[in-house]
């Protein structure tokens, strides 16, 4: 399998805005601190790691949104690490993104119809009814919904919004940042199969962002671990949750919820009110 993504030696710094003294610029901080790893073709990784690690800044330097200070970033054989928005700008049908909160990153003043479509008229995608109506069914909305404004849909609702305007463009890699975090459990489940089974049938590559290794084990096929803008564990996610390797990552896994089961509940009787 080809790697889509090949990231050396990647630093990241942005400035202090928290330290800015009166005059001048604020201080820079370094945030990625000299990240390599790979991210196969057609295939979804996880990027896990506590508030302040940085996987958040790392999947906005996968897409561009953010130029890295060093290092280097190749998609699909193109280095892509400092190039100027002209340049950028025909590989952004390939490089979407799935927001973690879809209430503000969907735009209230516009129908599903026409968030969806717009995207698909600039890459000329189409972009007609009937092309808004496919994406929508695609991720399991009626038709009838891209008459709707956000506020009209349920949490759930709107984040399959965000997934049809992502797909819409048959991208080859989307980024996808704590999507499911705000949405409550049985959501969760219906998104996570959904974007299961879009990643099967597009064949696409995803970069599943999440603080949840238990959202990261439902879904993907590798993990990288990020402590303090540094990989401090990456591999296969059945061997990290069968075995891993450092400190940090067990205490991840050991923050997942599990049910507390009382071993004398089986045997306890019932007592009718």
């Amino acid at each position: 399998m080809a790697d889509l993504f090949e990231v050396s030696d990647l630093h990241l710094s942005l400035p202090d805005m928290t330290a800015k003294p009166l005059l001048g610029p604020a201080p820079r901080i370094e945030i990625l601190k000299g990240l390599s790893f790979a991210l196969p073709e057609g295939s979804v990784t996880g990027i896990v790691g506590e508030s302040g690690s940085g996987k958040s800044t790392l999947g906005r330097a996968l897409v561009r949104l953010l130029e890295p200070t060093g290092g280097a970033i190749r998609f699909a054989g193109q280095d892509i690490t400092h190039l100027g928005e002209p340049a950028l700008a025909p590989l952004r049908r390939d490089l979407q993104m799935i927001f973690q909160d879809p209430m503000s990153s969907l735009n209230p003043r516009h129908t599903v119809g026409r968030i969806v479509s717009v995207p698909m008229k600039r890459f000329g995608r189409g972009g007609s009814r009937a092309d808004v109506a496919a994406a929508l069914e695609r991720v399991g909305l009626p038709a009838a919904f891209a008459a709707r404004y956000p506020h009209e849909l349920s949490g759930g609702q709107r984040q399959r919004v965000g997934i049809a305007r992502a797909i819409a463009l048959s991208p080859r890699f989307i980024l996808a940042d704590e999507i499911v975090s705000g949405l409550d459990v049985s959501s969760q489940a219906q998104v996570l199969t959904l974007l299961e089974r879009l990643a099967a049938e597009m064949g696409l590559t995803i970069a599943f962002i999440s603080h949840d290794l238990s959202v990261i084990r439902r879904l993907c096929a590798q993990v990288i671990v990020l402590q303090h803008g540094r990989i401090v564990e990456a591999g296969p996610c059945d061997r990290l949750f069968a075995a891993p390797r450092t400190d940090y990552t067990r205490a991840l896994i050991d923050a997942i919820p599990l049910p507390e089961i009382d071993p004398g509940w089986l045997g306890t009787d019932i007592v009718q009110p």
